[in-house]
Order: C-alpha cells, then structure tokens, then sequence
C-alpha cells in the first residue's frame, strides 16, 4: 500500500510539472523534490526516467480514454470516426505538453501504453468501417494514414498562436483523409468495388464459422493479397 502511494505521488508530482513547464521541467531531480523522495526511489518503482514517463502519460490520458469510450458507438461508423478525430484534437489543444510527451518522442519500434491504446480504439472504428463495406484500402493502411493525418494536425495546430487557429482546418484534414480511404458516404456507395468487398470480408472473416481453423489462414492470406496493392 505505501508502495503504490508512494508512485502516484511521484506520477503526480511529475504530471504538475509537466502542466507547468512542459517537458523540459521533468528532471530527475525537480520530480523527486517535487514528490519528496530519493532518485533511487524512481528507478526501483519505474525501472527508469522513461518507464516514469509513461506512467505519467497514462496517467493524464486516462481522462481522454474515457472521454472517447463515452461516445460510444452510432449506426454510421464513418461519422465515428469523425467524432473520434475531433475528440482526438481537441485533447492535444487543451493538453500540448501532455500529447507531446505521448506522442512527441518518436523512436522506431516504440510505442507508449497510452499511445497504445488510442491506437486499439482507432483500430475498432477503422474495422467497423471496413465490416460495413466502406474502406477502399487495407485496415492496417487506413488506421496509419488516419494517425499520421491526425496528429500531424494537431501538432500543426499546438504550434500556432492561438489567434491563428483555424478551426476549419482540421475538419479539412479530417475528410481528405476519410476521403483517401473510404469508398463513399454510405454502404451502397462501396457495393460495386471489389477491393471494399474483400476488405468487408477480410474484416468479418473471424466470425465465419463454417471453416476450418486452415480455411480461415487461407482466406485472409487471399484477401490480404487483394487489398494490398494501392487504391486505383
């Protein structure tokens, strides 16, 4: 019990110094001042500086994750999608030094629990999109192009001052990239391109029951195959 008191004092303390200062005020030193501990502490509880970084992050985004699981899911998963983004862009204005620290500090192969789990919830809306026949290329294309698309808005609007914000622009950035990777505004839309019926089917293959675990390899190996190549 005084253990775990213990590290969310110093997730706290490092969670108000961000707030405060941005990622230059997290030093070693200013954090275990802050927390009132030893900097040994730190590293038994977190491993290290970063393994205390991403508390922190997780800590701060525990607040968007509900928020964005509170939204809940409509019968349009395009319109979703839209309201994910907007929520997503929003939280980085209202926290810059937060979505920096989770977002910011990009090394290959690595990414933070918190950005992990945004990119699970993304995940879910891109595959709905593609079950109801509306996605023109892969799940996986789609999911990093909406990503890449979204937090370079974002970080593009967090670097302006604020009297130069547009707010029209991330809508526009939004459509251009559901344009990019949907087939139309509504199911029927996607009904003659072959490329959406195969990512429809490749979405939905798990819950067809009547093939074999072998089937089941092979089917997605063919729908893959068709939905690599790029979009005409």
């Amino acid at each position: 019990m005084r253990r775990d008191a213990t590290r969310e004092r110093i997730i706290k303390a490092a969670y108000d110094l961000l707030g405060e200062g941005g990622r230059e005020a997290l030093s070693t030193r200013a954090i275990c001042a802050e927390a009132g501990v030893q900097s040994p502490v730190i590293y038994r509880l977190f491993g290290d500086k970063q393994g205390l970084l991403d508390a922190v992050a997780a800590h701060g985004f525990e607040s968007y994750l509900a928020d964005k699981a509170s939204l809940g899911e409509t019968s349009d998963p395009v319109d979703d999608l839209r309201r994910g983004w907007d929520l997503h862009v929003g939280f980085g204005l209202s926290n810059p030094a937060l979505y920096s620290l989770i977002y910011g500090d990009a090394r290959p192969g690595v990414e933070t629990p918190a950005a992990r789990q945004a990119a699970a919830m993304l995940a879910r809306h891109v595959s709905r999109i593609a079950a109801a026949g509306r996605l023109r290329v892969s799940e996986e294309r789609a999911a990093l192009l909406i990503h890449s698309a979204g937090r370079g808005m974002t970080f593009t609007l967090i670097s302006l001052p604020e009297d130069r914000r547009d707010p029209a622009l991330s809508a526009l950035a939004r459509e251009a990239a559901i344009a990019a990777v949907t087939s139309g505004t509504a199911p029927a839309d996607a009904t003659d391109d072959p490329v959406s019926k195969a990512i429809a089917l490749r979405a939905v293959a798990p819950e067809l029951t009547g093939l074999t675990p072998a089937e089941h390899v092979l089917l997605t190996e063919w729908m893959d195959r068709v939905t690599a190549a790029p979009p005409a």
